[in-house]
């Protein structure tokens, strides 16, 4: 432990460096200028100061307000050396944080004993802070099982919705790097696009509750039929509504919003514009750009620039003119996530996804 001593009388230096020399694990610290004693405790790691008042340049008050003002140096034990009469010195370091004081002439049994003191304090210190730092740690690390559970909870969960529907396990990755994309284009957070990047997979949970029958149907649905495929945005909703986590959040608002068009004219809510939650907005172009250009036993796979042109015609309708931008603008990453994530099975591809 490092033991500065500030005083400018050399004589006074060399007594109190013996006397403390008689410390175990301590290192005497010495200056005879101030303003390279602070300058030392500001930027070095003291961990007692003893500290003379009188002192030519900066006095031991100024010394001691300037370093009570770097935050980092609030707690180190401060011993001020004064002389007997000078009471208001006392009560005006008191102020600014003195912890102790000695009165000349020096008293070698009082030296030792308060420097001792200080000693401990700064040792109780310094494990408390080691203690929290633990506990920071431990902290950070259950968060983070937390957050990867949560991840696992997702996949697991869009793996069930995927395995009842035509769609692949090369979509979900694809339409969710899709999303991250446009969602860096409008500028999203980067912790509000990893979530987004979790959440999206979960857009079509609510088709576990469709029947095969209407999920799996090659032709076209009928009104009925289409009404009850429509429900899965609601049951989507329903499945991951509630929870505190803010990652499962965000996936409900995703599979109860993705649905909804700029125009007001989509599902279940019809809502409008900006009424309309961002993430949604985002995954509406994502999702569907990527079921037009990917293959379905109901239709061929759209070519990329006809899907680009859908995408053009029915910006500022069907979806956020934004959203829209932001996805075309950056058409050379689109292409390579396209070309990155092919349609090549389910259980290889459902692995990629970040957090697995």
């Amino acid at each position: 432990m490092n033991i500065v001593i500030v005083d400018d009388n050399p004589v006074n230096i060399a007594l109190l460096k013996a006397l403390v020399a008689s410390f175990d694990g301590t290192v005497a610290v010495t200056f005879t200028d101030p303003r390279e004693g602070l300058q030392w405790c500001l930027q070095g790691d003291p961990d007692i100061i003893i500290l003379d008042y009188v002192m030519p340049g900066l006095d031991g008050l100024e010394f001691l307000r300037t370093l009570r003002a770097e935050p980092t140096r609030a707690d180190v034990p401060v011993l001020m050396i004064t002389a007997s009469h000078e009471n208001g010195v006392r009560y005006d370091a008191l102020n600014l944080g003195a912890n102790d004081f000695l009165t000349k002439p020096i008293d070698r049994v009082e030296l030792l004993a308060r420097s001792r003191n200080m000693l401990a304090l700064r040792r109780a210190q310094k494990r408390l802070a080691d203690r929290a730092s633990w506990l920071a740690d431990e902290v950070s690390k259950a968060t983070r099982e937390i957050v990867e559970r949560e991840r696992d909870t997702i996949l697991r969960l869009s793996r069930a919705a995927e395995y009842r529907d035509p769609e692949t396990g090369a979509h979900i990755l694809r339409m969710a790097h899709y999303s991250v994309l446009i969602a860096r284009g409008v500028g999203m957070a980067d912790a509000d696009r990893e979530l987004l990047m979790q959440a999206a997979p979960m857009h079509d949970i609510g088709k576990v509750a469709t029947p095969d029958s209407i999920l799996l149907k090659a032709g076209r649905l009928t009104l009925p039929e289409w009404a009850v495929m429509r429900e899965h945005a609601g049951i989507g909703h329903a499945i991951l509504n509630g929870s505190e986590s803010p990652l499962l959040r965000m996936a409900a608002v995703i599979a109860h919003s993705h649905h909804e068009k700029f125009d007001g004219s989509g599902y279940p809510l019809g809502l409008a514009g900006e009424a309309i939650p961002l993430p949604g907005r985002i995954v509406a172009v994502a999702d569907v750009f990527d079921a037009l250009t990917s293959e379905r036993p109901y239709k061929a796979a759209w070519p990329l620039e006809r899907a680009r042109d859908y995408l053009t015609e029915q910006r500022g309708s069907h979806f956020d003119p934004a959203c829209v931008d932001a996805f075309l603008t950056q058409w050379t990453e689109v292409r390579e996530i396209r070309e990155r994530f092919q349609d090549e099975g389910r259980d290889h591809l459902i692995q990629e996804i970040p957090g697995r």
